[in-house]
């Protein structure tokens, strides 16, 4: 009987076959060997000279042989950090990144520990941003907006596993469902990429679900909407935070001042892009 390899070549090895697919393939390794095994990074480098049973060298086998044909490594645990928060995403979700904590932290700087104002989230996927901004202001009551059912159902399941209460999870597609009601800040992260685009077919987003990335062929269809919506359902002194691709900071700000808004400002991220454009009504 071949024994099986100890944690320390199993992971030497994936970190080879990973090399071509993933900027960060000792990471892809070690974050699907710590879910077949259940240890974290710190416990995989103390029990390195440990063996792995034969289920599990089988099955990381198999995540490692899809996570080297491209498969996402959130696709395959089936969740991703977020805001330091462990939420489950699946194919009909973004994967949230860091970027989008820009807009988080942008979001909660605007908001009051202590006043109950109405949040709206549109497009919220996997729920990573109403989640994130519900925990940091338990007195805000965040709606959460998504067209798609399968989606909406993965945010749903995040508020009850994270156990934030002041989430309410509505299907809609942009303002539809609302009514007439109005929020006092409106954040999103609408599909933004342009038809045709060519990362539409590379790495992690050739897997993401297309709905939730192109809009149109400037990739501004979607904020379009969200902007004129905003008009409507945004109380007077809210908030309009918007992520978009690095080249769109210009036409987003354009959109805003034609809408009406003031105050308007882009926010880089970490790389030093234009991500997010903020305004008030």
């Amino acid at each position: 009987m071949t024994a099986t390899p100890t944690i320390r070549h199993a992971l030497r090895a994936s970190r080879s076959a990973l090399a071509h697919v993933s900027d960060t393939p000792g990471l892809d390794a070690e974050v699907l060997l710590g879910h077949v095994t259940g240890r974290d990074a710190v416990a995989l480098l103390r029990d390195d000279g440990m063996r792995l049973s034969a289920a599990q060298a089988e099955q990381y086998d198999e995540l490692v042989r899809r996570r080297a044909a491209g498969v996402p490594v959130a696709h395959l645990v089936g969740e991703r950090e977020f805001w330091s928060l462990r939420l489950r995403v699946s194919a009909h979700t973004l994967i949230p990144r860091p970027d989008t904590e820009i807009l988080v932290e942008h979001a909660l700087a605007a908001l009051p520990r202590d006043r109950a104002l109405r949040i709206l989230d549109l497009g919220t996927g996997s729920g990573n941003i109403a989640v994130a901004i519900a925990r940091s202001r338990p007195a805000c009551q965040v709606t959460a907006v998504d067209v798609d059912r399968d989606a909406l159902s993965i945010a749903a399941d995040n508020v009850r596993r994270i156990g934030v209460t002041n989430v309410e999870c509505i299907e809609s597609h942009w303002y539809a469902a609302l009514g007439s009601r109005v929020f006092d800040m409106i954040v999103s992260n609408p599909p933004y990429i342009a038809e045709g685009d060519i990362h539409l077919s590379t790495g992690d987003v050739a897997h993401e679900p297309r709905r939730a990335l192109v809009a149109g062929v400037d990739g501004l269809d979607e904020i379009r909407c969200i902007v004129a919506g905003a008009t409507r359902h945004l109380g007077t002194g809210g908030h309009v935070m918007i992520e978009h691709g690095a080249n769109q900071g210009q036409a987003v700000r354009e959109l805003m001042a034609a809408a009406g808004f003031g105050g308007t400002q882009t926010i880089r991220d970490l790389g030093g892009r234009e991500r997010v454009t903020a305004a008030r009504r």
